[in-house]
């Protein structure tokens, strides 16, 4: 009996944990599921195909449950779950990033977005666009995050190059200089409420200035 396109993505998801994106080759994810490489390429013809899957079964979880009534607490909170499912998995946001998957998982984290955006007014272009810049953000900043996480294939030591930093911004750049302290500050979780709270801050003033 073949192997499942599910079993082949939930062993590529184990594996990711394991050896990372870079590790992860078509060859180890065959010898993982002791099969041949022609049965695997069988369900997923390349690499980016695979992680067409694996992007998609990120999203698996995400906007499951009913929404706040409120459409800043409903766009929050779908961003705070995706960012959530992104950082369960090693790598999680740069498998996600870039694959434009087609499907229910995906689309309905959409729809939990641009659906109350639009309920609370916004243009369909608003809350499309608006939906997105989200997503992007939350990627972006997941992929930082990651990057600095000492599990990753080459971590970032941003201790250690706060030294470099702070010694070239002290001759010319002025402003970073005194931010220093801030963008060192490794409390990801306030970082990242803090941008999510800009970007809804600055849809609902929009908003309002559109309705108005």
């Amino acid at each position: 009996m073949g192997i499942s396109r599910e079993a082949v993505i939930a062993t590529a998801l184990g594996l990711l944990d394991e050896v990372g994106l870079e590790g992860l080759t078509m060859r180890r994810l065959a010898d993982a599921l002791d099969i041949k490489a022609a049965s695997l390429y069988w369900h997923f013809a390349n690499k980016q195909v695979l992680m067409d899957g694996m992007a998609d079964a990120l999203m698996a979880g995400v906007a499951q449950e009913a929404a706040p009534a409120s459409w800043r607490d409903a766009v929050g909170a779908t961003a705070r779950a995706v960012r959530a499912a992104l950082m369960a998995r090693r790598d999680g946001a740069r498998v996600f990033a870039g694959t434009y998957v087609v499907t229910d998982n995906v689309l309905r984290v959409a729809e939990s977005m641009i659906g109350p955006l639009r309920t609370a007014g916004a243009s369909t272009r608003m809350a499309g666009w608006g939906a997105f810049s989200i997503l992007y953000y939350v990627l972006g900043f997941v992929m930082e995050e990651q990057a600095l996480d000492p599990a990753a294939a080459a971590p970032i030591d941003a201790a250690s190059r706060r030294g470099p930093f702070e010694e070239l911004a002290a001759q010319r750049y002025p402003h970073v200089l005194a931010a220093m302290d801030d963008l060192f500050d490794m409390d990801f979780e306030a970082r990242f409420e803090a941008g999510l709270d800009l970007i809804l801050t600055g849809l609902d003033v929009k908003m309002k200035a559109d309705a108005g």
